[in-house]
């Protein structure tokens, strides 16, 4: 019996994001596409019984859950200095760059480790994501790229960023993510509708004052008078390192109310946001994949997103891509596209399509497959 050990410690996070997702639908996937005599194990930091139900019943499936003598903030500083933790060896496969990269015999068939880097921000963005996280992420690509068999990317820009500044040639692969199976519009659409206060029509987005996500500049361009009277829909927090969303609108001009943030959501209440909006809007300065973007496609949505390689990738023509560049002018041009959107029924309509069969394109299933397949290959 074969076992693959997977690094599931980001799904345990307090706050979920993209990396916590990716995580836990790929994880989910692995154990429901592993091959026969294959088996598929949890490793997580040192945790008490709470958080180790919650990963079996989160991770239906796993043969058993590892836990390592350290908690989660000493075990990210053991693996950076090189501390080794009793593992038990074998297949491992990190979905984070949180992964025990250590020297070990390559040319053994059933002792590989692969790690995933999910964007280059520790580079091109260190203030957004804080100078500690930045150099710790330095620090675990650098033992990647001495030890890690494969490093997985979720798109050929971050592949390409990626070996701009860390040089690792031919052992990047890529796979990307996808919608979950559970993102669907459910029976009571209308009841959560009216208990999360969305107005009848409105532009949707799903992002935080993080600069790299570019919310200041979406909300300039509510401000502009091709978008009066217009109401954004903001999945996300409302705080980012002590500047709120609404003193942002404020200072836009945008009257109160025009702009509403719902923190995070279920994947229910998020179906009904995404899928109620007028047009969904990413309006990103930098991004390693922009898995809403296609969330809000499968929906059929229209899409309006900036023009991140990694975000134009993804969409792949079926939204409207906005150009970054001249920055001071990214706001307007985002109005104006936003704009021609809402006023334009048949560009709504192809949108509408090309969005739906771009989205049919992602599957975590996939995904999964193409995990097992670059072990098999290894």
């Amino acid at each position: 019996m074969t076992t693959l050990r997977v690094i599931v410690e980001d799904v345990l996070t307090d706050v979920p994001d993209g990396v916590s997702r990716y995580s836990l639908e790929l994880t989910r996937q692995l154990i429901e596409t592993a091959p026969r005599g294959c088996v598929v194990e949890g490793v997580v930091a040192s945790h008490g019984e709470t958080e180790r139900r919650l990963i079996q019943q989160l991770l239906p499936g796993l043969v058993g859950v590892h836990a390592l003598p350290v908690g989660p903030r000493e075990l990210a500083l053991a693996w950076q200095m090189g501390v080794k933790l009793s593992l038990g060896g074998g297949l491992i496969h990190a979905p984070s760059l949180l992964a025990p990269l250590f020297k070990h015999d390559s040319s053994t068939a059933l002792d590989q480790t692969t790690v995933t880097v999910h964007d280059v921000s520790a580079w091109t963005a260190p203030d957004s994501i804080g100078v500690v996280e930045a150099a710790w992420q330095k620090a675990m690509v650098k033992r990647a790229r001495k030890f890690a068999d494969a490093i997985v990317v979720p798109t050929h820009a971050v592949a390409d960023q990626l070996n701009d500044v860390a040089k690792l040639g031919d052992r990047i692969r890529v796979i990307g993510g996808a919608p979950a199976d559970t993102l669907r519009v459910p029976a009571d659409a209308d009841a959560r509708a009216e208990t999360l206060r969305l107005p009848e029509h409105y532009v949707a987005t799903v992002s935080s004052l993080d600069p790299r996500k570019g919310l200041r500049e979406l909300i300039r361009a509510m401000a502009s008078p091709v978008l009066a009277g217009v109401p954004l829909v903001v999945v996300g927090p409302e705080q980012f390192r002590g500047e709120s969303v609404a003193t942002v609108a404020m200072e836009a001009g945008l009257p109160e109310g025009r702009v509403l943030v719902l923190g995070s959501l279920g994947d229910a209440d998020l179906a009904v946001v995404l899928s109620r909006a007028s047009v969904f809007t990413y309006p990103n300065l930098a991004s390693g994949f922009g898995l809403p973007v296609i969330e809000a496609m499968r929906f059929g949505t229209p899409v309006v997103h900036s023009d991140d390689p990694a975000v134009s990738e993804v969409a792949f023509g079926a939204g409207v891509s906005v150009p970054r560049q001249d920055a001071e002018g990214y706001p307007g041009r985002l109005a104006d596209a936003i704009a021609g959107v809402l006023a334009d029924d048949k560009a709504r309509e192809r949108l509408r399509f090309a969005g739906m069969d771009r989205a049919a394109a992602f599957s975590w299933r996939t995904s999964a497959e193409l995990v097992w397949q670059l072990h098999a290959e290894l």
